[in-house]
């Protein structure tokens, strides 16, 4: 029992790796564009250059693990990603952050690919799914501990930042090395080569079921990173916080997340999938429903809490629902799980780096935009759900 913990706890700190290489900088932009000599979307484009290498790279790093084993992945990814860290607390031009963010997210993405990959390894039926929902309470925790995390480092300097960040990775690397099993023994490896992963995602492209539940935890997510990743516009300039303030719109909505995380784990077993789904649906479109209406009624006028309040409710039906549409796309292809795996990671950082590059400056002039766009994503998950609700194989 205590060494299944340990192991839950190893795999949420790889997963917890991406969230706090993206939210421990947020606090320290306007100081980041100061000390760099470049103009705020400068920095905020650092995002995209993290981002869009991390969806890209998600595509291998699964396959990868399938064919060398989920430990030597684990021990490449967080490497590259110390020496990465290093870089970007050096960088003397905001073009080497470019570069070194970019090299982050390249190999940033190999722990939470794999940790997905081994919780299926490891457990079975209900008890994946309370494991998973375990691991992503305390991968939960991450978003809100960052930004404040980042708020007191930058009080030494913004560099202190990534420095931390390498000292995490590093950490995290030695832990899985030494308590992590290596799930995929040599008989069981699937040899690497372009066709083969060609064809494997080929298979997956195929299987409409396996896309709308890979799709809808990615739109899901999204939906409320729109608020991470516009943060320091939604926190500083609409709700008139400061950088050390962070934690107004982290804690509550984490804590979101972890209710949700914790529903998840304890109706396992007790509630069918299918029923928990339903309810998690109708929760998120009614509290983003709700959303907009409270921005409509009192934009430029609500207090701090009532623009934060429908982004915590809201993550209590998005993590209930995320540990049971994963588990459900990864049992699709129990021979390829680190390809699976690969394939949830990408399209759920495809849509956060759509949402960065394209959808957030687009809205992030006023909250009832913001409240829109989170209401458009949520709708269009619900509906794909609908569209394959009565074959939905836990149903």
């Amino acid at each position: 029992m205590q060494h299944s913990v340990l192991l839950v706890y190893v795999l949420a700190a790889l997963a917890a790796l991406a969230p706090f290489a993206i939210d421990t900088y947020l606090p320290a932009f306007h100081v980041m564009a100061d000390s760099l000599q470049a103009d705020p979307l400068s920095i905020q484009q650092s995002l995209t250059f993290y981002l869009l290498p991390y969806a890209v790279m998600t595509l291998c790093h699964g396959a990868v693990s399938d064919a060398v084993g989920r430990i030597t992945t684990i021990k490449w990814g967080l490497g590259i990603f110390v020496l990465a860290s290093i870089g970007c607390a050096f960088a003397p031009n905001v073009e080497t952050l470019w570069l070194f963010r970019a090299l982050q997210g390249m190999s940033g993405g190999a722990g939470n690919t794999v940790a997905r990959a081994m919780v299926r390894d490891l457990f079975d039926g209900p008890q994946a799914q309370r494991v998973m929902a375990t691991m992503q309470m305390l991968f939960g925790i991450a978003p809100a501990i960052a930004p404040i995390l980042g708020g007191v480092l930058l009080g030494i300097h913004w560099q202190a930042i990534f420095i931390f960040l390498a000292l995490y990775a590093a950490i995290t690397l030695w832990a899985a090395t030494r308590y992590l099993p290596e799930t995929v023994p040599a008989e069981k490896r699937v040899r690497f080569s372009v066709k083969n992963i060609a064809q494997t995602y080929g298979k997956m492209l195929g299987n409409r079921q396996f896309l709308i539940l890979t799709a809808c935890v990615g739109l899901n997510f999204s939906a409320f990173f729109i608020y991470v990743l516009a943060s320091p516009v939604f926190l500083v300039e609409h709700l008139h916080l400061t950088s050390q303030q962070f934690g107004f719109l982290f804690v509550p909505t984490v804590a979101g997340m972890m209710t949700g995380s914790w529903l998840a784990r304890h109706t396992a077993g007790k509630f069918s999938p299918a029923r928990t789904i339903r309810w998690a649906f109708g929760w998120m479109v009614m509290v983003a429903s709700m959303n907009v209406a409270i921005q409509a009624t009192y934009a430029g006028e609500a207090v701090w809490w009532m623009a934060i309040l429908p982004i915590a409710l809201f993550n209590v039906g998005m993590a209930t629902v995320v540990p049971i549409l994963s588990i459900a796309a990864l049992d699709f292809y129990p021979k390829s799980r680190g390809t699976a795996a690969s394939a949830q990671a990408f399209m759920q950082m495809v849509c956060s780096t759509l949402s960065s590059a394209v959808i957030v400056p687009l809205v992030w002039h006023s909250t009832l935009s913001m409240s829109v766009a989170m209401l458009g994503m949520t709708l269009v998950s619900a509906l794909l759900m609908l569209m394959i609700h009565r074959r939905f194989k836990y149903s």
